[in-house]
């Protein structure tokens, strides 16, 4: 492998930006600045990996008001946690714990109750248990932060008129999948993070939940008014009557609505940096992401370590699912086992998972090439530009990562 040459950012934007970029990564950089910084309070990381080895590490703006953000800066990256908690169970089956193709109930004997005996470990890591809906298992906020009660509620839940179809379990998932661990390994989530994650792979920048002092991660403060306009009278009870709706905007509405849960990010320190949340409160670096995914673009192997056997990256990479999502206004999202492809320019050869807001980690398997991007804005009237980072994100990265293949070999020389 030819080692790219690492330099300061391009000084070409008025905007400061921190870290470091392989030349021909410029117009990435270029963007991320010009895109992500200008806003007091708000910043961003960006990380690029191709075969393990760092390309891009920038970052731009603020933590929080008056703290600058750094390679050290962690972000709640929202449901690209989901790439990551679906990471513990391969893990778990790549040594044999589990079978995809195995009842879940086999492992979680509670799970079977009420018909769901038969659903197994491939439809839950694909959005097709027909348990996405919250109101039937949650009241409000105080039960969704107790994360053993969820576990225990799904388990007794009855799966709805969506068994089988792809229907995105917004928050669901990450309970199911942590009841389901639970049961196999006898530990919560969080732990796994640590043990099956971050620790094999040598980074520190993969928490779930708010990293504990040990930690040289900091948490970035969200900066905007967040989801307080979904708490309003007028929007809630307009939300709350959609649960009937039939199609798309009653499945989306019971898997992503809930009365007062537009309090789980109100504060400088929210709730949802305190609880277990797997399907979206991680909290992590850009680098941290490129890691993870970077094992997943290299087959399996992270720093000469075998991560996830070859079996099962083959079971990574397959696609489980064509069909139209029913809780995402029929967006193709192209499932994978707890990951996503997206029919779009940089994205169709690779997988990963994007978050609310953009933030996302992803692998490209055909150049080896993995991607961590997070941000801490959380702004109702800019969510729609954010939600589709990925759409220059992706393409910028893999312009870059192709010109630096061709570019002649160059002795490292990064510089901060």
């Amino acid at each position: 492998m030819s080692t790219v040459a690492s330099s300061p950012v391009p000084a070409e934007s008025s905007t400061p930006v921190g870290g470091y970029a392989a030349p021909e990564f410029a117009p990435l950089v270029r963007a991320f600045a010009r895109r992500m910084g200008g806003r007091p309070g708000a910043g961003a990381g960006l990380a690029v990996h191709r075969h393990g080895a760092p390309l891009v590490d920038v970052w731009v703006g603020e933590a929080a008001p008056g703290q600058d953000w750094s390679a050290g800066t962690g972000s709640v990256v929202f449901s690209a946690t989901k790439g990551i908690a679906a990471t513990v169970i391969h893990r778990l089956a790549d040594r044999g714990l589990l079978d995809y193709d195995t009842p879940v109930a086999a492992y979680w004997p509670e799970f079977g109750a009420q018909g769901k005996e038969r659903i197994t470990v491939r439809q839950l890591l694909s959005h097709r248990a027909g348990l996405s809906g919250l109101p039937d298992i949650a009241r409000g906020l105080d039960d969704v932060l107790d994360h053993r009660l969820m576990e225990r509620q799904l388990a007794a839940a009855k799966p709805d008129h969506l068994l089988g179809i792809p229907t995105y379990h917004a928050l669901t998932f990450g309970w199911l999948l942590a009841g389901l661990a639970r049961a196999v390994t006898g530990r919560g989530m969080a732990e796994l993070f640590r043990t099956e994650i971050a620790e094999p792979l040598g980074t520190d920048g993969i928490h779930l939940g708010r990293p504990g002092p040990e930690s040289a991660t900091t948490t970035a403060v969200l900066h905007g008014n967040r989801l307080a306009p979904v708490g309003s009278t007028y929007a809630s009870l307009v939300l709350g009557r959609a649960y009937g709706f039939p199609g798309a905007a009653g499945a989306a509405a019971r898997a992503l609505f809930l009365p007062g849960l537009e309090a789980f990010v109100e504060g400088d320190d929210p709730p949802i940096n305190h609880t277990e949340l797997p399907a979206g409160n991680g909290i992590c670096t850009a680098s941290g992401l490129a890691t993870l995914y970077g094992a997943l673009a290299c087959g399996g192997m992270s720093n000469g370590h075998r991560f996830l056997t070859p079996r099962t990256m083959r079971a990574v990479r397959r696609i489980e699912s064509y069909r139209l999502d029913h809780a995402l206004f029929y967006i193709p999202m192209l499932w994978h086992m707890g990951y996503h492809s997206l029919p779009v320019p940089g994205a169709r050869t690779g997988f990963g998972h994007i978050g609310l807001g953009g933030s996302f980690g992803w692998a490209d398997p055909s150049s080896g090439v993995s991607i961590g991007f997070v941000h801490n804005r959380l702004a109702l009237p800019a969510l729609a530009t954010d939600q589709l980072a990925a759409g220059w994100v992706l393409p910028l990265t893999m312009r870059g990562a192709r010109a630096a293949r061709r570019a002649p070999a160059r002795p490292a020389d990064r510089a901060a």
